[in-house]
């Protein structure tokens, strides 16, 4: 079995103590993981305070260079990345899985190379000449999620790498290998120290890298409890923080559409990555004129899915990635059901094996509903019936998250100004969970502070600064 280390320093530190890894699809043995404790985080710290005071001073060429060298490298690794990723993740190897998962790392490292941070001239005058810059912080604490963990990892590393800061990295205690991998070849790209990983199922790491007095920022992806956690931990040291936290979007489907032609885009909306993504789909607000309609199709089309284990390519969704996300999705259901939610299809995990949940429809309930008002990042998707516009936007906004929401109508103009109505980071309209490289993405509520992706997602790393003159 192939021995995972840490990475500090541009060194693989092997570690006598270890937490193992499970296959969500069979509860296999994946890999045993090196477990970091607090004086490994230091020395991980230290690594990128040292590699700071050169890598800070680098050119933006350089810096440049240097992402697009991991882009070729990630592309080169990229089977072998994938295939690790399904099996510690879950998610299947094709379609919307792990090789998709790589392609999006590669093509936001090479839209990452391509960002600038230029001197602005804010004012020129014969007497005053004001000069505004951007100065990178430092070192960032990068922690990744289970759901997406080599996309969001290389999401929230690349611009804090461009920006000039050096990184240390925590991935989740439920995906680690794979992020440990990528990191290794990440590596080879960069002066020793940039980037630091180092892995632990010890809770105490985690809280000392928030509060640390060497950490300048924070970018996390995750919960909205850890988050508050990560807030209050900070709190002394004043860190800047990008947070990127729960979210329960809602999405909107006006009576004017056709429920046939929507049907896939809903589906994949709400079932992307198993549900398992912040941005999917959570509630779904159908008017009563196309209510049944909009419910049949979307049972017709779950039932042309295949769900199992992801190295088998003919599947398309895998399993829940881990006990605690199932249990809570099994209990959601459950509280559907006594509240009088009618199942459409699944409702009843099989036996057998791994963490399968079936794809779940479940109609005729509302907002009271604990299926609707949490978050319930799993495949199960509730599909509330609304008669006015104006309930259905106030039951939409009145949940405290606010990652993304949409708007679903034949009518673009009136679609785009309902969207501009809903309190969230992103509004899309005849789509949704879309996100791009060039375009920020972040939360408006409790689901997030700060963006990421595109120059404000860049300048998020870095520290105003003016001269005047």
């Amino acid at each position: 079995m192939t021995e995972y280390k840490l990475i500090i320093n541009n060194q693989l530190i092997s570690k006598e103590e270890t937490f193992d890894v499970f296959n969500p699809s069979d509860d296999s043995l994946v890999g045993r993981a090196p477990k970091a404790n607090e004086s490994d985080l230091d020395n991980a710290i230290e690594a990128a305070k040292n590699a700071y005071k050169k890598w800070s001073k680098t050119s933006h060429q350089e810096r440049q260079q240097a992402i697009n060298a991991i882009a070729d490298l990630l592309e080169e690794h990229s089977d072998e990345l994938a295939k690790l990723l399904t099996l510690e993740q879950g998610k299947p190897l094709k379609g919307i899985g792990s090789e998709f998962e790589l392609q999006a790392c590669i093509i936001w490292a090479r839209a990452c190379a391509t960002l600038e941070l230029p001197v602005e001239i804010l004012e020129e005058t014969e007497t005053t000449r004001i000069e505004q810059h951007r100065k990178p912080l430092g070192v960032v604490a990068s922690i990744t999620p289970w759901n997406w963990p080599l996309a969001i990892g290389s999401w929230q590393i690349l611009p804090a790498i461009l920006a000039g800061n050096t990184v240390v990295m925590k991935p989740s205690m439920f995906t680690p290998l794979s992020t440990l991998r990528m990191a290794e070849i990440i590596c080879q790209a960069l002066p020793a120290g940039v980037l630091n990983v180092v892995a632990s199922s010890d809770s105490g790491v985690g809280k000392r890298m928030t509060s640390h007095p060497d950490i300048a920022k924070i970018t996390f992806t995750g919960s909205t409890d850890t988050g508050r956690k990560i807030v209050s931990s900070s709190a002394n040291t004043l860190k800047r923080l990008t947070l990127e936290l729960g979210g329960n979007d809602a999405g909107i489907v006006l009576p004017d559409v056709s429920p046939e032609k929507i049907a896939e885009g809903l589906f994949w909306s709400a079932f992307i990555n198993n549900g398992q993504t912040c941005a999917a789909l959570k509630r779904l607000y159908v008017h009563e004129s196309i209510y049944d309609e909009v419910c049949d199709q979307l049972v017709a089309y779950a039932k042309t899915v295949p769900v199992g284990d992801g190295m088998d390519e003919s599947n398309l969704l895998g399993p829940v990635q881990n006990t605690e996300q199932f249990e809570k999705i099994c209990e959601l259901v459950e509280s559907a059901k006594q509240a009088g939610g009618r199942i459409l299809c699944g409702g009843q995990a099989p036996s057998g094996k791994g963490y399968f949940y079936p794809i779940t429809l479940v109609a005729d309930i509302d907002d009271s509903c604990p299926l609707v008002n949490q978050e319930q990042f799993g495949p199960v998707l509730p599909i509330i019936k609304y008669t006015d516009i104006e309930d259905a936007l106030s039951a939409a906004n009145a949940n405290e998250n606010g990652l993304g929401g949409s708007i679903w109508s034949a009518d673009i103009e009136r679609a785009s100004t309902l969207a501009g109505r809903l309190e969230c980071g992103t509004a899309w309209v005849n789509k949704h969970a879309e996100i791009r490289p060039d375009i920020p993405f972040g939360g408006a509520k409790t689901s997030g502070c700060g963006v990421s992706f595109g120059k404000l997602g860049l300048e998020e790393f870095t520290q105003l600064q003016v001269i005047s003159v």
